[in-house]
């Protein structure tokens, strides 16, 4: 047969896998998902297991020494498993682990080299500034480059000092979780469409898009208010290395919001380190309290959750947004830190034991079943035995439903670290065991008062005997405990199915501890 030969088929695209492990909190998980969405925009195939990948990406924690631990620990065993694959494949008995392990998030970011250099088994630690290239990056590695680590540099000099100045500026600046910046634009990143919606502001730019991919499928997701801090707690590190604070507009989240909705998230939990200045760089500090209804009105959106609220920052009209929105869940994320004047005011930080009561009586005035958490320090330079028993004093006052106790450690660059009145670390154990203990008390005895209440409850996983497993309104993803749901038992009741997504009415019936067991009452109202 005669003709033109047919032209040999184009070989297949190179596989290519990667396994994004996170560490950390929830703003970790929405920069993780900004990582998927650029590397399966570019052809990467995400994979759950990081033994079945070609690279394995730990996104780690910088925040405390536990949690350095923790990320050095995940970073290890990666290297363990890429190591053991190398052998096994060298020994034609085929491997099971990552071809390369790469570093990226606050610890990466904060030490860059000087990780590098302690932890050479891993093929690269990349900060934020690489992000934008991410697919580059791993694409060299794979092949067998090692990119130079990256050098760490104090964040909060590449955005100007006054806030209001920082939007003009932000474009050459990466900040994660943000959904990129112009330069994605030159760069061709391809993303996904937010869904055609008429209800978009009529202000926001056309053919937006959103620079996500979701790593789960579960009914709840973070949604990133902003970035950085501009609070100089003695304390903390993260404005070093996470920048200056950045409110990211609000048509860029209500865009991520409605996308989100659209993949079938019901419940949206506002993140940053402080989202009680939202909108201060924007002109309005008070864009939150616009802004909580129109997320709250956005279709498929049941619960709006609003996490790290700053005590001495917390509006009136704040409070009363939260309390009357519909579908703003009646939960408040209060970064106390110690309630000893004192002591806080050593933190660089503001209020105490009676302004805090007074906060949490307003709260429950408006909304008689909040649910409050917050997290304290021990053994903070300088605080004194009355100081501490004046925290102790106060937790048992002030009816939190959830307590996080961490003993104090010095944290490089602080200014903390340089404090003289360092208590010893014997003390430092000592009071971290009574706190620790109170609050467990504390809390379970909160949990057991709910006993009796009428609450609604977020399913998101069920056993294969039907029992479900979720959380109330006034708990929080992950550190609030959870709530243990069966079918309503009544004789004659109709029977029901529990499902993920489902917002249930049930009866709390029991507790354990900050856990809370209860029965579903009919009928069912599903979501979805």
């Amino acid at each position: 047969m005669s003709g033109t030969p047919s032209s040999a088929p184009a070989p297949a695209p190179e596989r290519r896998t990667v396994a994004l492990v996170t560490l950390g909190c929830a703003r970790n998980d929405v920069d993780s998902e900004e990582l998927a969405g650029r590397l399966a925009a570019d052809g990467w195939d995400l994979v759950e297991d990081p033994n079945s990948a070609d690279i394995a990406v730990v996104n780690t924690c910088g925040f405390v020494e536990a949690a350095k631990k923790d990320s050095i620990d995940t970073l290890i065993a990666a290297a363990d498993a890429k190591a053991e694959n190398t052998a096994n494949t060298a020994n034609t008995a085929g491997g099971k682990g990552p071809k390369a392990v790469v570093a990226v998030g606050c610890l990466a970011e904060r030490y860059g080299q000087q990780l590098a250099e302690a932890l050479p088994e891993a093929d690269a630690v990349l900060g934020f500034d690489d992000y934008q290239d991410i697919s580059t990056r791993l694409n060299s590695i794979l092949h067998g480059e090692r990119p130079i680590s990256h050098v760490p540099r104090d964040r909060r000099t590449l955005l100007p000092l006054s806030p209001v100045e920082r939007q003009a500026a932000k474009d050459g600046v990466a900040v994660p979780g943000h959904g990129g910046h112009a330069a994605d634009t030159a760069a061709g990143v391809a993303v996904a469409e937010r869904p055609d919606d008429p209800t978009l502001s009529p202000v926001a730019p056309p053919n937006r898009s959103v620079l996500r991919k979701r790593l789960d499928d579960g009914p709840s997701a973070p949604l990133k208010l902003a970035s950085g801090c501009d609070r100089r707690c003695s304390f903390c590190a993260i404005p070093a290395f996470r920048g200056s604070y950045l409110s990211r507009r609000p048509h860029d989240i209500l865009d991520e919001a409605r996308w989100l909705a659209a993949q079938g998230v019901r419940e949206l939990v506002l993140v940053s380190e402080n989202s009680t200045s939202y909108g201060k760089d924007l002109g309005d500090i008070k864009l939150l309290e616009t802004l909580l209804p129109e997320l709250a009105a956005i279709d498929g959106v049941d619960w709006l959750r609003v996490s790290y609220l700053q005590p001495a920052e917390m509006r009136p009209t704040l409070i009363d947004v939260m309390a009357s929105t519909e579908g703003v869940v009646p939960y408040f994320d209060l970064s106390f830190q110690h309630s000893a004047p004192g002591v806080l005011r050593r933190m660089r930080r503001f209020g105490g034991t009676e302004s805090f009561l007074e906060l949490l009586d307003t709260i429950r005035t408006r909304v008689p079943h909040a649910g409050v958490r917050s997290n304290f320090i021990v053994g903070f330079p300088g605080e004194s035995e009355a100081d501490f028993e004046e925290l102790e004093t106060f937790l048992s006052q002030a009816r939190l439903d959830a307590i996080g106790v961490f003993g104090y450690s010095d944290e490089d660059g602080t200014e903390a670290a340089g404090y003289h009145d360092k208590l010893d670390e014997d003390e430092i154990a000592e009071r971290l065991t009574r706190l620790t203990d109170l609050a467990e008390e504390l809390t379970a005895q909160r949990a057991e008062d709910r006993v009796g209440e009428r609450i609604d409850v977020l399913v998101e996983s069920v056993a294969h005997d039907g029992v479900a497993e979720g959380r109330a309104a006034f708990q929080g993803p992950e550190v609030d405990g959870s709530v243990l749901l069966v079918p309503a038992l009544e004789p004659g009741a109709p029977a029901v199915e529990l499902v993920p997504g489902a917002i249930v009415p049930a009866k709390v019936v029991g507790s354990e501890g900050v856990d809370l067991h209860a029965v579903a009452i009919t009928p069912l109202s599903l979501v979805g």
